[in-house]
């Protein structure tokens, strides 16, 4: 075995996002692309050396081929030992649980998250650092810049090894150990939840429960959490053998994609709570008989019910969310006297708060949501949560959100997606957006009146490190809010995504249909930003 120099040229499109490099799985595979982006991310850690490396992906296309790249690309930069789970495969939140459980200074995660797999799919790569959490963007910046600058890339050409069989390899002077990807993360969440409670009432048949894996990463999860350790049937246990295209589907968890799934939730005889995760287990959708919970709700009715789950009795240091997620948890914090964090989307913003203790639940819309226990999001978790609160409660899901809602109010929510938009396009209906804010306070339309526009910017409370551009607010005097704002996790063009929200508290409305309660928001957005001129669209492609 002999450690190799190969020249090569920067390609100037690896600039990371907030959830890593995504691109078609085409264009990873040309020569020299993976390995300068890898090359980068060891040159710009150079913490890496000598120590641990936490690796594995969702188990799309191309995740094996290049999971062989990266081990002896580690190799040849000096790591000390990588931490491989069994097959290739690992969850995004059981990486960072496994990155804080060993002391690894750093983990790549493989995956697209919940963008389509296969060979004419989507293919990602993304570098954690050592609390287990998404690289902070100065990372990421010193990343793009090494990529931008790379001359060369350092390989062993050692044989591939077998990454199917459990136990220590050695690769150059680096060692590999090849680990059950589930077993660690199985046993955080048997601390932080009621196994004991949850095991009986579906032993008892008072708890029914459905999971959809959608053919991803969460299936050997689910298998070993909700079978053998809490007795589901395994036939309630659907579409859990990983396969490198999802079964030809899309790995998103929404009513959009999930839809066999929502065929047995809204069906007669449905269970108490069905759920679904994505591609790399970072997200997860909650339905019960009969309903839909919005991942806005979720997080406010975990919060409003922490005290059933026994890893967080003690009480919450305080919560976050993304600031295009619904307000739905401010209320709850302010009636607890919770602190409420208002944040970018991007889970590494949670980071620094989850770090400095200033919160414990945090969430996103994007059907995101986590605690204090790793730093990612955490599908497989807030099932187990909801799981716990419905034990320890003894309501069905549509009971829980009534009572919910007649204490706190209700926040009507809607996530319009406009997909596929040429990047110019897009780009000049925020410019316009943008330069008409100042204009629009104290503007009528209809019974809502503008309070106020802006362009959302963040100043993280613990580093002060500030964050322009996040998206733009309209900001009604009701309370009601139209977000505008461009997405980053897709590989073709441009997405424009449109949140749409609407506070309620009249005992009498609490009902109404979602999207017929958030039609005039609809409306104004449409007058003030022009969609269907700019985007060439009569109608959002997904709604959710």
């Amino acid at each position: 075995m002999t450690i190799q120099r190969t020249e090569t040229r920067p390609f100037d499109d690896q600039k990371p996002g907030t959830s890593g490099l995504r691109k078609k799985t085409a264009h990873f595979r040309q020569p020299h692309y993976l390995e300068n982006f890898i090359q980068a991310v060891f040159n710009a850690a150079p913490e890496l050396r000598g120590q641990t490396l936490v690796l594995g992906g969702d188990g799309r296309f191309y995740n094996r081929q290049a999971i062989q790249v990266i081990l002896k690309m580690a190799a040849a930069n000096g790591i000390g030992k990588v931490l491989l789970g069994r097959g290739g495969l690992l969850s995004t939140p059981a990486a960072s649980c496994l990155i804080r459980k060993h002391g690894a200074a750093g983990g790549i995660i493989l995956s697209a998250s919940h963008n389509p797999g296969g060979a004419e799919g989507d293919f990602g790569v993304k570098y954690n650092i050592a609390n287990g959490g998404p690289a902070p963007e100065k990372v990421t910046e010193s990343i793009y810049w090494h990529a931008r600058n790379l001359t060369t890339y350092a390989i062993s050409d050692a044989a591939d090894l077998n990454i199917d069989q459990p136990g220590l390899q050695q690769l150059e002077t680096m060692t590999v150990e090849i680990v059950d990807p589930v077993t660690d993360y199985a046993a955080l969440m048997e601390e932080l939840f009621d196994f004991d409670l949850i095991r009986d009432r579906i032993a008892q048949k008072k708890l029914r429960f459905c999971f959809d894996a959608m053919h991803a990463v969460t299936g050997p999860y689910a298998v070993e959490i909700f079978h053998h350790r809490l007795g589901v049937a395994r036939e309630a246990l659907i579409h859990c053998q990983p396969l490198e295209d999802f079964g030809g589907a899309h790995p998103d968890p929404n009513l959009a994609h999930a839809k066999h799934l929502v065929a047995i939730m809204q069906g007669a005889g449905a269970p108490d709570l069905g759920a679904a995760s994505d591609g790399d287990g970072d997200r997860n959708m909650i339905m019960g008989a009969g309903c839909f919970v919005t991942p806005s709700d979720s997080l406010a009715l975990l919060a409003a019910n922490a005290q059933c789950a026994p890893g967080y009795r003690e009480g919450l240091r305080g919560v976050a969310r993304s600031m295009p997620t619904s307000q739905a948890v401010d209320m709850v914090a302010r009636q607890a006297g919770l602190p409420c964090y208002e944040t970018p989307t991007g889970w590494k913003f949670f980071g620094n708060l989850l770090d400095a203790d200033k919160i414990t639940l945090c969430g996103e819309e994007s059907f995101g949501t986590g605690s204090s226990h790793i730093r990612e999001k955490d599908g497989i978790w807030a099932v187990l949560f909801w799981l716990n609160i419905l034990a320890s409660r003894q309501q069905p899901v549509r009971e829980l959100l009534d009572q919910h809602w007649r204490r706190y109010g209700r926040h009507y929510y809607s996530r319009h997606d406009y997909e596929g938009i040429a990047k110019e396009r897009a780009q000049t209906l925020m410019t316009e957006l943008r330069a008409q804010l100042s204009q629009l306070a104290g503007r009528r339309f209809g019974e809502l009146v503008l309070a106020g526009a802006d362009d959302f910017s963040y100043t993280d409370p613990v580093d002060r490190s500030v964050s322009q551009h996040q998206g733009i607010r309209l900001l009604f005097e009701d309370g009601s809010r139209i977000v505008f704002r461009l997405s980053g996790t897709g590989t073709e063009g441009a997405t424009l995504r449109l949140y749409l929200e609407r506070y309620q508290n009249d005992q009498a409305r609490l009902h109404d249909d979602t999207q017929q309660t958030l039609a005039p928001l609809a409306a104004i957005a449409e007058q003030v930003a022009h969609i269907q001129h700019h985007t060439g669209r009569t109608g959002p492609d997904v709604i959710t």
